[in-house]
């Protein structure tokens, strides 16, 4: 391996006393390819099979908490059928020598009314024209528990933790975020009401740590830093919640963008020209660690990400897509071999989905694009 490359395989000890083996996560990758009752298919272990071996950390992606969340195909972590796919998603991580964090998850008012089992679509706020409702107090707190009893079941599973999801506008967003948040009780109308639903949500987590005497399992936030529109997150916002979070037992943050040296818009950062990356870790100032992702490839990009010192961690996703066998081709010095697009005339190799394909054929900006047309 070429020596530039290490410091990207150092280990690193998380605040309760975990040790993540390098510096590479791979990022949540929604394949769209789940059962119908969330469970792993043919199409999936073949993406999964030996593509993340190598890396330190594995994010399981966007897994249910509740019917009335499923807005696409995707895991489950909400009845006792959903362990024996738990379990896999474990024994396939541990067999890749990674760790696996499950990212618990609610669409809230982006859920697919036809996947939701008959459960109404929920929001902080009706929405007539999404035909979601206003979650009531108790059902704000049921849903709460339902990511305490999805942390639970992914103990049992013997899976490494969880990740929860505060981000991409799915439902925890959108009780941070004043666009969609307009309640005036305990859940909304100020700022530090808004933060009270991913705060209780960590309170239960934690509870659920402690009853089952599980201080080793990882616990992490993901949060998207921005939004548009005139009532959409700022950074102003953003850095209030992070002060909020590190009050909690967190190992870690982990920051949703689509580039990681995209600029601040709105709020600290923006009127001197700097990256949210930046913002965000100068913020910490190293009081958890932060993942840091977006459009990172090869191998040269990865460490000149890492090399500017604003994440612990990079998360990968596209890349990941492209190669299979991605950490191999860096330790052996063949990173010159790292793919960069989609090629397909050799579609079999990566692996996709029939759902990644179909997307990747329309140019979706969630998948790498194709080198030809």
């Amino acid at each position: 391996m070429n020596k530039k490359y290490e410091p990207l395989f150092e280990p690193y000890t998380l605040n309760n006393g975990v040790e993540i083996k390098n510096r590479l996560t791979v990022a949540p990758l929604t394949i769209y390819d789940s059962g119908e009752n969330g469970e792993l298919t043919d199409n999936a272990r073949r993406f999964w099979k030996d593509r993340f071996r190598g890396f330190g950390l594995f994010i399981v992606p966007f897994t249910n908490v509740q019917n009335s969340g499923v807005g696409f195909e995707s895991p489950n972590a909400i009845t006792g059928k959903d362990l024996p796919t738990l379990k896999e998603y474990a024994r396939i991580s541990h067999e890749q020598g990674a760790k696996a964090v499950i990212q618990l998850s609610h669409s809230g008012i982006r859920a697919d009314r036809e996947m939701t089992k008959g459960e109404n679509i929920v929001a902080p706020t009706s929405n007539y024209y999404m035909g979601a409702h206003e979650m009531t107090d108790s059902e704000v707190r049921q849903t709460i528990q339902a990511f305490a009893n999805a942390t639970e079941m992914a103990i049992e599973a013997g899976l490494d933790g969880v990740e929860i999801h505060g981000a991409n506008g799915w439902l925890i967003q959108q009780f941070v975020s004043a666009t969609y948040n307009h309640r005036s009780d305990h859940w909304g109308g100020t700022m530090e009401k808004r933060f009270n639903f991913p705060l209780e949500i960590i309170d239960a987590v934690d509870a659920v740590k402690q009853k089952m005497n599980r201080l080793d399992f990882i616990v992490g936030y993901r949060f998207s830093p921005e939004e548009p529109g005139d009532d959409g997150l700022t950074m102003k916002e953003t850095l209030a919640l992070i002060d909020r979070l590190m009050e909690k037992p967190l190992q870690y943050l982990h920051v949703s963008l689509w580039g990681f040296y995209h600029k601040v818009r709105r709020g600290p950062g923006a009127d001197k020209d700097l990256t949210r990356m930046q913002v965000l870790h100068e913020h910490i100032n190293g009081r958890l660690p932060l993942i840091g992702v977006g459009k990172l490839y090869t191998a040269d990009e990865m460490i000149e990400a890492y090399k500017t010192g604003w994440a612990e961690f990079i998360a990968l996703g596209k890349t990941v897509m492209l190669n299979p066998n991605l950490i191999d081709l860096i330790k052996s010095g063949r990173e010159f071999e790292i793919q960069t697009k989609f090629d397909w005339a050799r579609a079999d190799f990566y692996r996709y989905t029939p759902a990644m394909l179909y997307g990747t054929l329309q140019g979706m900006d969630f998948y790498p694009l194709a080198k030809q047309k």
